[in-house]
């Protein structure tokens, strides 16, 4: 009898034994996503115009100068500086006398002095660069912005304000002036639309950017 009791035990320890082993999964490592955190943009960017005030054609008198306008909401939207590059002699408030100006200095591809030239550029790696067409051109004046500065390395996005003709190709201009920076295509934006429908300037500014990333 002691010894079919002893048999009998040593059958049920066994039998736990062995359904513990089988039936126990071993503990797998816990497992963790890992959150793609993108790193921070260190770009630092400037945008750079000449506008002009004064007569304007189909609009009136202008306060502030068309591409002021398209330059002050894009610094606005971007975070970035903004530096305004200024003739050293004024160009003529009334319309005629300005466009005359421009023509000659186009014909003779002069380099209008500027009142002061920016002392920080190489900090920037991004320039956006505003201006009217003049006579289906960059005003002179801002070739003389343009050469006078080292642009190696940058990029550079131009913008415009026009009566009709668009960019007009004045992204070749500013190409051969920087020939060591990186042009990216520009917006045009109409003069008129400027002064008076500016959530149309917004939705055109907003677009753009955002075409390029910013």
């Amino acid at each position: 009898m002691k010894k079919i009791f002893l048999l009998l035990l040593m059958i049920f320890m066994v039998s736990g034994c062995g359904g513990e082993s089988q039936n126990k999964t071993p503990a797998e490592p816990e497992k963790k996503s890992v959150e793609q955190t993108p790193a921070p943009t260190d770009k630092k960017i400037l945008v750079v115009y000449f506008s002009r005030t004064g007569e304007e054609y189909n609009v009136g008198n202008i306060t502030k100068g068309n591409t002021a306008i398209v330059a002050e909401y894009i610094a606005q939207k971007t975070g970035a500086d903004t530096f305004e590059i200024k003739a050293a002699k004024p160009y003529p408030d009334e319309y005629e006398a300005c466009t005359e100006l421009a023509k000659k200095e186009l014909e003779s591809n002069t380099r209008p002095a500027i009142e002061k030239n920016i002392d920080n550029l190489a900090q920037y790696d991004t320039i956006f660069l505003g201006y009217p067409i003049w006579w289906g051109a960059v005003p002179r004046v801002l070739l003389t912005f343009l050469e006078a500065n080292d642009f190696s390395g940058k990029t550079i996005i131009p913008f415009c304000t026009h009566g009709g003709s668009g960019l007009a190709g004045t992204e070749r201009e500013i190409a051969d002036a920087c020939p060591n920076a990186k042009v990216l295509d520009g917006l045009a934006v109409v003069g008129k639309t400027a002064q008076n429908d500016f959530p149309a300037v917004q939705k055109d500014v907003d677009a753009w950017l955002k075409g390029l990333d910013y």
